[in-house]
């Protein structure tokens, strides 16, 4: 893969030192392989001296993207939870709020156990962060296919959950439109609406947020963006998807234009097992057609990949 750091399996990155050596002529990632009891944290940048960090202490712009390989799905959602941990807490202390949009699949159950957990439950300042959703299912909140109800079952339990004011959770408000017959159209609209009247940083339009929390479906899709789809061409920053036929759940979904994949401060990319091998080889090919690989949007400056050994098979060494 251009631009790929590589590290042997059971070595420990040669921090500090010179940045590493990379294969190929282009520039654009760095891939490391946490090992030992300091697997959950992230390593500085190739070729940086570790610094001190105090809490809230704002990260150093980072120009190119990393993918991190751990040993399994737990290890990456273990370590997913404290990137956002450290993100949603570094955006508070400089900003004074944070926006994190967090997203469905599989993994967001895992991360949203340790994130509602000690001890990560007590260091985020939860009082200071709206929680959005990318995209959705056009389902009901409390329906087994609906991106939010994992959220709301681990996040927002009444014993375990985390203290997050209610009005400060901005799901798509799926429910109400399927009962008062508004539709999907109506429905993306709303949540747009409520993105643009709401203080969050602006990039020519489009919302910025701190952090975005992605997955990639099996076709390379992210958001509710599929391969192909029209949304790339569209102006409203809320659009409703038509069901898709060639992957599950055959569902209408609601998702917010690719473009904010593009804007956001940080993109936390998630995924495991041996089904999305093949998908995450072609993501980093040589040949970069977001059309083609949506998730293609997010092999971006400020970008981290968490793959396990699975997912990460068919990368380069």
């Amino acid at each position: 893969m251009p631009g790929l750091a590589r590290w042997r399996r059971g070595t420990r990155p040669p921090f500090p030192g010179p940045a590493p050596r990379r294969c190929g002529p282009a520039r654009g990632c760095h891939r490391v392989r946490p090992t030992g009891p300091g697997r959950g944290r992230c390593p500085p940048l190739c070729g940086r001296p570790r610094r001190a960090r105090r809490p809230g202490r704002q990260r150093a712009s980072v120009s190119e993207f990393a993918i991190r390989v751990e040993l399994d799905p737990e290890a990456c959602v273990e370590a997913a939870a404290g990137i956002i941990a450290a993100s949603l807490s570094e955006a508070v202390a400089t900003r004074g709020h944070a926006d994190w949009a967090t997203t469905g699949g599989s993994s967001p159950r895992g991360i949203y156990g340790h994130l509602s957990s000690a001890p990560m439950v007590d260091v985020i300042p939860w009082a200071d962060v709206d929680v959005w959703w990318s995209d959705d299912r056009f389902v009901a909140r409390d329906h087994p296919e609906s991106n939010v109800k994992p959220f709301d079952d681990i996040m927002l339990a009444t014993d375990t959950g985390v203290q997050i004011p209610l009005d400060q959770v901005h799901p798509f408000p799926t429910g109400e439109a399927i009962g008062r017959g508004l539709g999907a159209d109506w429905c993306a609209r709303t949540l747009a609406d409520s993105l643009r009247h709401a203080a969050t940083a602006d990039a020519d339009g489009w919302p910025v947020f701190d952090l975005m929390l992605l997955g990639i479906g099996g076709d390379g899709h992210l958001l509710s963006v599929f391969p192909g789809s029209t949304a790339f061409d569209a102006s409203d920053l809320g659009l409703a998807i038509p069901a898709p036929t060639h992957i599950e759940p055959h569902i209408e979904r609601v998702t917010l234009h690719p473009r904010v994949v593009e804007v956001a401060r940080e993109i936390l990319m998630v995924a495991y097992g041996s089904d999305k091998a093949s998908v995450v080889a072609q993501i980093f090919g040589s040949d970069r057609d977001p059309r083609r690989w949506p998730a293609q949007l997010a092999r971006r400056p400020g970008a981290t990949w968490i793959l396990d050994e699975a997912a990460a098979a068919e990368l380069p060494r």
